[in-house]
C-alpha cells in the first residue's frame, strides 16, 4: 500500500489548487480523479469560456454566496481574486475584464485554465492519477485508507474535493457528500442552484429570447413574501432564466410564485395613478401603445393586455376598471407559478453539501476527523453567476493547503 502525506480526491479547480498549494519539500501529495482527464466540469465552464473570478474588492464578495458569505471571508482574504488573476498571468496565460466585471482568460478557452493546473502538478511531488475513483474511505490510528477498483493508498492528511452534483455528465455525481457522510459528516439537503425556473402554463412561451434588465420581482411562498430581487431575466421556450433569477434559485422552490414588475421599481397604487393620468390625457390611444411607451417590448405590450381580457387595439377610454385593474396587477406583479427548478442535469452548481457548522473556516479542516479536509463545492456554497463559483473554489483549495502544510510541518 502506497503511503502519501496528503491524498486529494477530485481533480477539478479546488483539488488541482490544493494539491499544487501543497507542494513542498519532503511532501508527498497523491490527486486522485475519476475521470481520465482532470478538469471536466472547468473545461465546460463559461460556455467553455471559463469566467475564472469576479473583479472588484474581494470584500465584496462576501453577500454573493447568500447566507454562508461569511463562513468564506477567511478563505477569499486569504487567496483574493487579484492573486488568482497574477497567478495565471504569471505563468503566461493573461486575463481579461469584461463587461459587469467578469474575469475570463484573453484566449476564452476554459481548456487553457486546465492545462496551467496540470502543468503545475508535473512536479515530483505530485502523484496524480486520472480514472481512479474513490469507492470507500477509513479512518484509521495510522491515518486514512483510500480504496479504488484496483488500488488502496494510506495518506496522513485527506482533501475531499470532489465538487457537487450538478452536470453530472462531467463526473460531479455527489461522490464526496457519500464520502464525508460515511466519515461522520452532515450533509445538508442537496438541490440544483443557478438554475432555470419551470413555470406552469408559461403564458409567455412564444416570446422565447426576450430579455429585461434590471427587473424587479418578487417571490411569494403560501401567500407570503419570501424576498425582493431585480436583475436580469430572460424568458424561455419553459419558463424564466438569466442572471437574476439563476443567482435567487437557491431560494425558490417548486410551488413559489414569481412576480415581476415589467413596470419597473414602483408601488402598484402609484403606477396605477400615472397609469390612469397616461389615458386622460391621450384617451384615444391604444392600450398596447400606452403600455409599449413605458419601456416595455412591443410584442409583450401586445399580450399583456390579451393576458387581462383587453383587445390590445383598443383605448384607453374603453378600458373598463375591472380590465384596468387586472393590467395594471400584470404590469406590477405579474403572478408566474413554479412547477419546478432545472435539475441537477441542467443546474450550474449544488445547493447543500457538507455542514459548514462542522468545518474551521479558517482552515478548511473537520472540526470532528483531524486531517480531513473539504475544498470547493464539496461544501454547502454555492454562489452567483459571475465568476464567485470558481473563485470560492480556488480560494478555499488555497485554504485547505496551508493547513495541511501546517499539520505536515508540525509533525516533522
Amino acid at each position: 500500500m502506497e503511503q502519501y502525506d496528503i491524498a486529494v480526491i477530485g481533480a477539478g479547480p479546488a483539488g488541482l489548487f490544493c494539491a499544487i498549494h501543497s507542494i513542498g519539500p519532503g511532501i508527498r501529495v497523491l490527486l486522485l480523479e475519476k475521470n481520465l482527464q482532470p478538469g471536466m466540469k472547468l473545461r465546460i465552464s463559461g460556455t467553455g469560456q471559463c469566467n475564472i473570478t469576479h473583479d472588484g474588492d474581494i470584500r465584496m464578495f462576501f453577500p454573493r454566496y447568500g447566507a454562508h458569505g461569511q463562513f468564506l471571508r477567511p478563505a477569499l482574504m486569504s487567496y483574493t481574486n487579484q492573486m488568482l488573476i497574477r497567478f495565471f498571468e504569471e505563468r503566461n496565460l493573461p486575463m481579461e475584464i469584461t463587461e459587469g466585471g467578469k474575469v475570463f482568460p484573453v484566449s476564452h478557452k476554459a481548456g487553457d485554465v486546465c492545462e496551467v493546473l496540470i502543468r503545475e502538478c508535473q512536479h515530483p511531488g505530485v502523484d496524480l492519477r486520472c480514472g481512479e475513483p474513490v469507492h470507500r474511505v477509513e479512518n484509521t490510528p495510522l491515518g486514512f485508507v483510500l480504496y479504488t477498483a484496483g488500488d488502496t493508498f494510506s495518506a496522513k492528511n485527506l482533501v475531499i474535493a470532489t465538487g457537487g452534483a450538478s452536470y453530472p455528465k462531467t463526473g460531479s455525481t455527489g461522490d464526496g457528500y457519500r464520502l464525508a457522510a460515511s466519515l461522520g459528516h452532515t450533509i445538508t439537503g442537496i438541490g440544483p442552484a443557478l438554475t432555470p425556473l419551470l413555470i406552469r402554463n408559461f403564458p409567455f412561451a412564444d416570446l422565447a429570447g426576450m430579455s429585461f434588465a434590471g427587473l424587479p420581482f418578487s417571490v411569494w411562498r403560501e401567500n407570503r413574501k419570501i424576498f425582493d430581487g431585480q436583475g436580469d431575466i430572460l424568458f424561455t421556450h419553459t419558463g424564466l432564466s438569466g442572471p437574476g433569477i439563476l443567482d435567487r434559485s437557491r431560494d425558490i422552490r417548486a410551488g413559489d410564485e414569481i412576480r415581476l414588475s415589467f413596470a419597473g421599481p414602483v408601488q402598484c397604487d402609484t403606477f396605477e395613478r400615472e397609469f390612469q393620468n397616461i389615458i386622460s390625457r391621450a384617451p384615444t390611444r391604444s392600450i398596447k401603445t400606452i403600455i409599449a411607451g413605458l419601456g416595455i417590448p412591443e410584442r409583450l405590450a401586445r399580450q399583456l393586455p390579451d393576458l387581462a381580457g383587453i383587445p390590445a387595439d383598443s383605448t384607453g377610454a374603453h378600458m373598463t376598471a375591472a380590465g384596468r385593474t387586472i393590467l395594471i396587477g400584470l404590469l406590477t406583479a405579474c403572478p408566474l407559478v413554479v412547477s419546478s427548478l432545472g435539475d441537477l442535469s441542467v443546474a450550474m452548481v449544488t445547493r447543500g453539501g457538507v455542514a459548514l457548522g462542522e468545518v474551521h473556516a479558517k482552515t478548511m479542516e473537520s472540526k470532528q476527523v483531524p486531517g480531513l479536509f473539504f475544498a470547493g463545492e464539496v461544501l454547502d456554497i454555492d454562489g452567483d453567476t459571475g465568476g464567485f463559483n470558481l473563485q470560492a473554489a480556488f480560494s478555499t483549495g488555497f485554504l485547505a493547503a496551508l493547513g495541511i502544510r501546517k499539520r505536515v510541518g508540525k509533525r516533522t
